[in-house]
């Protein structure tokens, strides 16, 4: 158990920085929108590349940030229901939930999309638009964002047979602050540090 968990933290490790590389690719894909927009209205003229990028820049977020987000907890749980049981029966429920449902639907989406990607690779295929982009690079997130998912799936079955067997932490608790949390304190301190920058200018005057 202890060389799984060694694994599973540098898993762990993996989709952290997937993760936060996904969130630039957000900044990007506003970035990118907010652009072409500004030049479509002012010179008129646009181009269906800047399109599909943007749509691009989603699908690699979508689709590769998966591992990151059940990392974090941060996908969807029937709250209500689950809270009532216990922290056994909740890791038990997790781990059935891992092994029947998410690994035979990433096995499925792999094996199902690596041949649309080499299809793509071989052929060249392209954008049907004027003007548009070569198609592989997103076909091949499919294949790759669930093979990152089920990897992670691995990571929190092995925590999870840890907690189980009385050698590690509840990695289902939720003792510490969530992601929104953070996030809120995070808004909170900016808009603080904003006010007393304001009022220390307002004195100088």
């Amino acid at each position: 158990m202890p060389l799984l968990l060694k694994l599973s933290r540098l898993v762990d490790g993996l989709s952290d920085l997937i993760g936060k590389l996904a969130m630039w690719l957000i900044l990007a894909a506003t970035l990118i929108s907010a652009g072409n927009a500004v030049i479509r209205k002012t010179f008129g003229t646009s181009s269906n590349a800047w399109l599909e990028i943007q749509w691009y820049l989603f699908a690699a977020v979508f689709m590769l940030g998966g591992g990151y987000a059940f990392l974090r907890n941060a996908h969807v749980r029937i709250d209500f229901i689950s809270t009532k049981f216990s922290d056994r029966t909740r890791n038990w429920i997790d781990v059935g939930g891992i092994v029947i449902f998410l690994f035979p639907l990433c096995y499925l989406m792999i094996v199902e999309g690596w041949p649309l990607f080499v299809n793509a690779w071989t052929s060249g295929e392209m954008s049907s638009n004027s003007g548009g982009l070569i198609r592989w690079p997103v076909y091949l997130f499919i294949p790759l964002g669930f093979a990152l998912l089920m990897l992670q799936g691995l990571s929190e079955l092995v925590k999870r047979f840890a907690f189980l067997t009385g050698q590690g932490p509840d990695p289902l608790s939720h003792t510490g602050p969530s992601e929104t949390e953070l996030l809120a304190k995070e808004i909170a301190d900016a808009e603080k540090h904003k006010l007393e920058a304001s009022l220390a200018s307002a004195n100088k005057h």
